[in-house]
């Protein structure tokens, strides 16, 4: 509260007039950073692949503007919650399923876009921690000890005879991929889309 009255140019306590603790006004700031994620009137595809990919993007883009979201004590719900929780829901509204499976596929983009941003949290907070020639001299030496011990046979054969300074920079390669998190998403929705009997290839899709 100190640092967002100093942030504001206000003394601390004014801000008390507005919110009674912490606590709510996080709520407050997590329920603005919903606001961002909701589609306006009218632009929500009708397909069901289309709409969740668009939710999905922008999920993903209000977090990444807002990455405090991703840590701190679960918010209740606010008003531009629930209307994204109604958007998810209008999604797959045309679904010939029950109520418990549009649910699973709801939570499972939602699962999908959290988990692919905290890692790409940790990443840069990795980043931020370590020189990256500091880091790949550590984890470079580790992994050769450890390949030299003969016990992780898959990981050899990735390497593919380089060195592990330079197997390192292709992994990280592959994880900083600016494309992979369409790639991931196409991967899940095209699951789903087996699984509701569709051909994937013949599924629409909506672009930003």
């Amino acid at each position: 509260m100190r640092r967002v009255a100093r942030d504001l140019g206000v003394g601390t306590m004014s801000l008390y007039y507005y919110v009674e603790t912490k606590a709510e006004l996080l709520d407050l700031m997590h329920d603005a950073m919903m606001g961002e994620v909701i589609v306006a009137d009218g632009e929500l595809p009708r397909d069901w692949r289309g709409a969740l990919e668009l939710i999905a993007r922008r999920a993903l883009a209000a977090i990444q503007r807002h990455p405090w979201s991703l840590s701190g004590p679960i918010a209740l719900p606010g008003p531009n919650a629930l209307r994204h929780f109604d958007q998810s829901l209008a999604a797959v509204s045309d679904l010939d399923l029950d109520l418990q499976a549009r649910f699973e596929i709801i939570l499972a983009v939602d699962d999908y876009v959290f988990g692919y941003a905290l890692r790409e949290a940790e990443d840069q907070r990795e980043e931020a921690a370590w020189d990256e020639s500091q880091l790949d001299k550590t984890v470079a030496a580790y992994f050769e000890a450890q390949l030299a011990t003969g016990g992780y046979p898959q990981i050899e054969q990735i390497r593919e005879g380089q060195d592990p300074h330079e197997m390192m920079r292709r992994i990280r390669g592959y994880a900083r991929d600016p494309e992979r998190f369409e790639h991931g998403l196409k991967r899940l929705l095209d699951g789903i889309a087996l699984e509701l009997g569709a051909d994937p290839g013949n599924t629409p899709r909506a672009s930003e």
